[in-house]
């Protein structure tokens, strides 16, 4: 796969339209910055408040019709799970949700710029903010991107 699976602009619209509070981290980001990097997930971190959770719902539940989005909780999501991954029923990929990475990151960290995809405003995460969250991580697959992120746009450690 290429990892430009077909519901991603899909989902982003329908994030942008329904106003959710989101970033896009991952993957997804770095293609969105000029690394291409194959995938089968998005990965956004969200506003864990209640009313920005409602706003998720209704957006996946725009593109997918799936009764498993009622159960993406606010209250999980802000409370000790602050994660949550989401495979629509066709099953080829999947949107991992999170408030928070462990007790390093919050959506509140994720420092953010507004890219327009496909005629779509998306927030990714900045190319430095991936390599924060990239470089310490014990995942091979993160410190090879990290390394990338840094040769690409000269990032120092900060």
């Amino acid at each position: 796969e290429d990892g430009d699976f077909v519901a991603e602009p899909d989902v982003l619209r329908a994030l942008a339209d329904a106003e959710v509070d989101y970033v896009v981290v991952g993957a997804v980001a770095l293609n969105f910055h000029g690394l291409a990097r194959a995938t089968a997930d998005l990965d956004v971190f969200v506003a864990p408040d209640r009313e920005n959770i409602d706003r998720l719902r209704r957006a996946l539940d725009s593109v997918f019709g799936d009764p498993a989005i009622g159960e993406i909780s606010a209250d999980d999501l802000a409370g000790s799970y602050p994660a949550v991954q989401y495979v629509p029923p066709d099953g080829l990929f999947h949107v991992d949700i999170l408030t928070r990475l462990g007790e390093v990151w919050s959506f509140e960290d994720i420092e953010s710029e507004e890219i327009e995809i496909e005629g779509v405003p998306v927030k990714v995460a900045t190319p430095l903010m991936l390599y924060r969250m990239k470089r310490d991580t014990v995942r091979l697959q993160d410190q090879a991107d990290a390394e990338r992120l840094k040769r690409r746009f000269k990032l120092e450690d900060q």
